[in-house]
């Protein structure tokens, strides 16, 4: 009987990774490099930089994104910080109240922020959809950035202390150069997903604003596949662009001390 070795547990990874992530990647990269007859063509990604309103969706759509994401960290960050302090003895059912809405499922999430807006009156726009932005995705920024508090080495704060720094240097010279992968990894799991996603806007603006990922879906409901995966490739590619850099703040952050 031929002996199990280690390798073949990772055998069930492989293969999902292969028809869940590298063939759909594979296709995506083959329409949108092809025409509806077959032949290769450049012509989905020209079509898309024509269209001024495609163009500006794009646009759009990422200024929603950097706003959503700095309003989360302008949120998220001091709730982290004060959950993180070890004098807080209820951080931990704290932290267990902002992961409870993620147990339901975030269309459930933006129908009620929805009816909250209708019994509050007020007009679903702009505002009602960074608002539901910041809803659904502010406990994954929260997250990551308490995580790197409650692991950083307290002894270093206590150094910067002994030192003669006072709270405010203590905070920007120690703590906050400290959790910035935290802050970059909470970047990454609120800005992509606000670039690609369509439900919220639809849902929140009654279908007034089109976001990048609108696009996407109109496109492929239309059976307009290869223009559909060419736009697919593009916010690939931006999402590829922001992880790769994040990924290089992070890891030149992780040496961080008083200077």
């Amino acid at each position: 009987m031929k002996r199990i070795t280690r390798k073949s547990y990772a055998l069930p990874y492989a293969v999902f990774l292969a028809l869940f992530v590298v063939i759909p990647l594979f296709l995506i990269l083959l329409y949108a490099l092809t025409a509806p007859d077959g032949h290769w063509t450049l012509q989905n990604f020209a079509k898309f930089f024509s269209q001024t309103q495609a163009v500006n969706t794009f646009v759009y759509s990422l200024g929603i994104a950097m706003i959503t994401t700095m309003v989360c960290i302008l949120i998220g960050y001091p709730i982290a910080y004060i959950l993180s302090n070890p004098r807080y003895n209820r951080s931990q059912t704290l932290v267990m109240l902002f992961i409870l809405p993620m147990w339901i499922n975030f269309l459930l999430r933006t129908l009620a922020t929805v009816a909250l807006f209708d019994f509050l009156r007020i007009p679903l726009g702009e505002f009602s959809l960074v608002f539901g932005m910041v809803y659904n995705f502010l406990p994954f920024m929260i997250l990551p950035i308490y995580n790197i508090l409650q692991k950083m080495d307290k002894n270093l704060i206590e150094a910067a202390q002994d030192l003669g720094a006072n709270p405010r240097q203590v905070f920007l010279k120690t703590t906050l150069p400290l959790s910035l992968p935290g802050v970059a990894s909470g970047i990454m799991m609120v800005f992509m997903p606000t670039i690609s996603t369509f439900a919220i806007a639809e849902l929140l603006t009654v279908n007034n604003i089109k976001l990048f990922g609108t696009v996407i879906q109109e496109s492929i409901n239309n059976n307009l596949w290869n223009y559909g995966s060419a736009l697919s490739l593009i916010m690939l590619l931006l999402i590829g662009a922001t992880t790769m850099l994040t990924s290089r703040e992070g890891s030149s952050r992780e040496g961080g001390g008083l200077w």
